[in-house]
């Protein structure tokens, strides 16, 4: 019998190995009708990397592409890591959104990276070109394909024009997690996001102080997807905390308009006009909340704190839109 170490070992290599089917042949075997046969990203820029900074190199092309000029040795200190000998993925991330970018999570599909090059985005990949027991971790920004080939083209390492197979890439990046980004700036939605993912990575910019972007991110979202009812609020909340109370009521007000029912846009709206200074409205607003979702708590709260007064910075509450507004019964 194995040892139950060396048996866990080869129980990992078999899992890892079997899990996920290459998607590569099939793709290859039947191509979407609507993607183009060859894509390459000729004038994206190239760096080739130093030692071990191949983070640095790709983020920086992916930054030229959006008209950020920045060198990889510019971003070292940033995102090199010394003791890993390179760099984290929260790293790259970071470091997108301190540009006022967006930093969107590509799907872990080969149709997706197709999509995204032939919608004119090179796509920043992490790839594994070791083995899963002995990795060796990598960054290079995938700029082509050629479905006739079989082939995709990346600028990697210190080839500017590195051209794999499109199965011998997967494989790589099969072993690092089939991990991707794009960065996008806030008014240009990827060619594959969905409202999910594009919403996430807009809220990924608010949380970490990047308002205005976040704000033009969210923007984005309730302009392809008006009915989704957290670009709204995520509207709403980034023009709140920019402290652009007419645009935070604008926002919630389009929501509540779409959707009457909604209790979360009526629940902030709330603190919107509160802080307007129109109590009157916002108790209606916060009382309607309140009716909508009466078990919860937050909107009780609410409820007591727009009962005192505010006043506005004039000194009286400006006539608001809004306040036409009607609850559902």
């Amino acid at each position: 019998m194995l040892p139950v170490a060396l048996l866990i070992i080869l129980t990992g290599l078999l899992l890892s190995g079997c899990a996920t089917r290459l998607q590569a042949p099939a793709l290859l075997g039947n191509p979407p009708g609507d993607l183009p046969r060859q894509v390459e990203l000729e004038d994206t820029p190239f760096h080739p990397q130093d030692l071990y900074q191949c983070g640095p190199a790709a983020l920086a092309t992916a930054l030229n592409v959006q008209g950020i000029e920045i060198t990889p040795q510019a971003l070292v200190s940033e995102i090199y890591l010394p003791a890993r000998q390179g760099s984290l993925q929260t790293e790259m991330l970071a470091a997108t959104r301190a540009r006022e970018l967006v930093a969107w999570p590509l799907p872990p599909r080969m149709d997706a990276l197709l999509r995204e090059l032939a919608a004119g985005h090179p796509v920043v990949v992490f790839q594994n070109l070791g083995l899963n027991l002995a990795p060796y971790w990598h960054y290079a920004v995938v700029i082509g394909y050629d479905l006739d080939e079989g082939i995709v083209i990346l600028r990697s390492g210190t080839i500017e024009r590195h051209v794999n197979t499109l199965r011998r890439f997967e494989r790589t990046w099969r072993r690092a997690g089939y991990w991707a980004f794009l960065a996008q700036p806030p008014d240009r939605l990827p060619a594959t996001a969905t409202p999910l993912s594009w919403l996430r990575a807009a809220n990924d910019l608010e949380r970490t102080g990047r308002l205005e972007a976040a704000a033009g991110a969210y923007l984005t979202a309730t302009r392809a997807w008006p009915e989704h009812p957290v670009g709204w609020i995520g509207l709403g909340n980034a023009r709140y905390a920019q402290g652009d109370l007419e645009g935070a009521e604008r926002a919630l007000r389009a929501l509540v308009t779409r959707d009457p029912t909604s209790h979360a846009g009526w629940n902030n709206l709330a603190h919107v006009l509160h802080a307007l200074g129109c109590g009157p409205a916002a108790q209606e607003a916060a009382a309607c909340a309140l009716r909508l979702a009466p078990g919860e708590p937050l909107y009780r709260r609410t409820r007591d704190t727009v009962a005192w007064p505010h006043p506005a910075p004039s000194g009286e509450c400006a006539p608001s839109p809004a306040t036409d507004l009607r609850c559902p019964h």
